[in-house]
């Protein structure tokens, strides 16, 4: 049986990871690629988990000179997600399909809800943001931020903050993140020219649907120690 301490670090590994993965989602949706991101996707050590994904990027991506790749994204990125023309919005409350039918246009009851829940838990966003506040790299960066404290209170034994952390994380799920981000996911899989985004669209989708078990597991094991310690 696993002691209390590897338990910990374990799940601070984990959520180390986690946060890892919502950061580079975050930042692919955030803008186009530049060079910067571009070497470190193509790094051996990152393809190597990508193949592990059974991520298939195409020998586009490997076989044009890097300029001419990073312009043929950039067009990719601005003809998915920018327009002008038909486009498909990365933003909440296009696609979140409430009950209340407040929703299919920007700046409906979505944004304002997730711009409420990330101010709620004591973060604002940049003052040089000037984007909505439920654009997908948003929401995904949010998570970036949940889940990279969680590992730090995992570090310092602060069961009371990874119980909090998991608390928030699971919610922001189940009212935000589930309630869309497939439907957006499925849309850029069907309408990308591009093996690229493409495949991190459904790496995203794939990914949404592992926190969701994976957030009960760290709900689960900050309630066990929590009573471990009550208990001491």
């Amino acid at each position: 049986m696993k002691k209390s301490r590897d338990i910990k670090k374990e799940m601070s590994e984990l959520a180390s990871q986690r946060s890892s993965v919502y950061g580079f989602l975050a930042r692919v949706y955030s803008r186009e690629l530049n060079s910067a991101l571009l070497n470190r996707i193509q790094d051996p050590r990152f393809m190597g988990v990508l193949f592990d994904l059974e991520v298939q990027l195409g020998d586009e991506f490997f076989s044009r000179p890097k300029h001419e790749l990073l312009e043929n994204l950039a067009v990719e990125y601005t003809r998915l997600f920018l327009g002008p023309g038909r486009h498909i919005s990365p933003h909440e409350s296009m696609h979140h399909q409430r009950n209340d039918g407040d929703w299919g246009k920007l700046w409906g009851a979505s944004t304002v809800e997730v711009k409420k829940f990330i101010e709620s838990a004591g973060l604002h966003y940049k003052p040089e943001y000037t984007g909505l506040p439920d654009h997908i790299s948003v929401e995904l960066e949010f998570m970036q931020v949940l889940t990279k404290e969680e590992s730090r209170a995992w570090n310092r034994n602060d069961m009371d903050r990874v119980h909090y952390c998991c608390q928030i994380e699971k919610k922001f799920m189940n009212e935000h993140l589930l309630k869309w981000v497939h439907i957006f996911c499925n849309k850029v899989i069907s309408d990308a020219g591009m093996s690229f985004y493409r495949e991190i669209a459904a790496i995203t989708k794939n990914f949404m649907e592992l926190e969701n078990e994976e957030l009960g597991g760290c709900y689960s094991k900050a309630y066990e120690e929590q009573l471990l310690k009550a208990r001491n």
